[in-house]
């Protein structure tokens, strides 16, 4: 569970009153997810159980090509050096709105829903009973953010060590679902194979109870920046303490939102 005071992700709550170019910002042409990989071709690779997950090629390089090239001429900005109190230092470009079309197509005309609530089953994948993957999810999945975010790491720039808090949303619909957030989505499309070197995703296990003083920390966990990887973690109150490491050289863009159980 996440300290009390520890600084924590600074995205303002889509529930709570959001700068009004996230709030009526008109949602931009969208290139459409073409080509995408078969659902049997991939699968849901647990990292480190309940709390990482990845999906590799979750979109082809192709498809990520496009994406960057489209995102490139959206209007970021960059955030402030200096954070507001009990924020982590993030230095980046960013543009975020609220899109709840966006948000049900990466969830539908992907293959995201089939993987998460498993409704397809490939030879590697994780092999969890309905029950199961309800508990590790955190309750019924049924959809994702409609607040989307887009970041972009130039070269120096990076997110401090932080938490992910959860959010209470609503999923537009008839009816409308009222939904919680409970695990982080991160699509990352681009990798040193593009010419991005470093700005890897590292977590911070905690110490088990118990441990002596004299004991090591945990070994850190990063995950390594790969074109078309879907990166899922948990947030909330069993959040990890994790971090995005400065970019070397190049750039990192990542598209995030994240998934939302009912509540």
């Amino acid at each position: 569970m996440p300290p009390k005071g520890k600084k924590k992700d600074s995205t303002p709550a889509a529930s709570k009153a959001a700068p009004t170019s996230s709030t009526e910002q008109k949602p931009p042409n969208w290139p459409p997810f073409r080509p995408l990989i078969p659902s049997s071709d991939l699968s849901l690779q647990q990292v480190l159980p309940g709390q990482i997950v990845t999906i590799p090629n979750f979109w082809p390089a192709s498809l990520c090509k496009t994406y960057v090239s489209f995102l490139a001429s959206l209007p970021l900005t960059t955030t402030p050096g200096k954070p507001k109190k009990g924020e982590a230092v993030r230095v980046n470009d960013r543009f975020q709105l609220q899109d709840p079309v966006f948000a049900k197509r990466l969830w539908e005309e992907t293959c995201l829903r089939d993987l998460v609530l498993g409704t397809v089953e490939t030879e590697d994948g994780m092999s969890l009973s309905p029950d199961e993957r309800k508990d590790l999810w955190g309750g019924q999945v049924v959809g994702l953010n409609p607040n989307i975010r887009i970041y972009r790491y130039g070269r120096g720039q990076f997110f401090d060590q932080h938490y992910d808090d959860f959010n209470n949303v609503v999923i537009p619909g008839d009816p409308a679902i009222q939904a919680r957030t409970t695990w982080t989505l991160l699509l990352y499309l681009t990798s040193p194979a593009t010419g991005c070197i470093g700005g890897e995703t590292v977590f911070y296990p905690e110490p088990p109870k118990g441990r002596s003083k004299r004991d090591p920390p945990p070994e850190p966990l990063a995950v390594g920046l790969e074109v078309g990887l879907a990166l899922l973690h948990r947030h909330g109150a069993e959040c990890m303490l994790h971090e995005g490491r400065e970019v070397l050289a190049g750039e990192k863009w990542v598209i995030r939102s994240d998934l939302c159980v009912q509540r």
